[in-house]
């Protein structure tokens, strides 16, 4: 009963062997229901003010596919290794899931870094914050994204920690494969960026 797993069932992903764990699990899935929420808001937000640029720079003219294109390949990347992590923790191969964990934190930083660098170049030319609605809903939009995936980034490393000091767990394995979740849900987000933001925004 509890958190306490007193027999491991070979037949069982470690991560629902304890009711704690399931409901951890279930739990986190509703949270991440607030976070579709969250995004929705930002992205009518950003529909709404599109084309309000004001004195603004087109984004037309700013957007650079080979650039998205690179974030877009880091992150979805990144995903990939993330489930071979957990893949991994399913096969009881800690070696393996902190392998693919570092390639999965290798790659986000990756597209942080690019993020980051293409802020600064549209900054440059003229379009920021206080630029124009448009602007605004832009930047509000991806820096949020780019905090949430750095946010996992650090919550990952803190797992990688606690796996590495205890072993793997009931209780490690569901935090693990709950940060999985998250992970994938940033990528599931960025598509939808990359789509409707980038993709439609270059034939405005």
């Amino acid at each position: 009963m509890g958190g306490h797993a007193t027999h491991i069932d070979p037949n069982k992903p470690l991560e629902y062997q304890s009711e704690t764990g399931r409901l951890n699990i279930l739990g986190f899935w509703i949270f991440l229901g607030a976070e579709i929420a969250l995004f929705g808001t930002l992205f009518a937000a950003y529909f709404v003010l599109t084309g309000r640029i004001a004195d603004g720079p087109p984004p037309e003219e700013l957007f650079e596919l080979k650039g998205v294109l690179i974030e877009t390949f880091l992150l979805l990347t990144s995903s990939f290794t993330c489930g071979i992590a957990i893949h991994e923790m399913r096969r009881r191969s800690v070696p393996g899931l902190m392998i693919w964990f570092i390639l999965t934190l290798l790659l986000g930083y990756g597209f942080v870094f690019f993020e980051i660098r293409e802020f600064i170049a549209y900054v440059h030319e003229g379009a920021s914050l206080q630029t124009s609605g448009y602007w605004t809903s832009f930047f509000t939009l991806l820096g949020t994204h780019g905090l949430h995936v750095t946010m996992g980034t650090f919550w990952m490393i803190s797992i990688l920690i606690q796996i590495a000091v205890r072993g793997l767990s009931p209780a490690t394995a569901k935090k693990a494969f709950v940060v999985s979740l998250y992970w994938h849900f940033l990528d599931v987000v960025w598509i939808f960026i990359f789509t409707t933001v980038y993709l439609m925004g270059m034939v405005m």
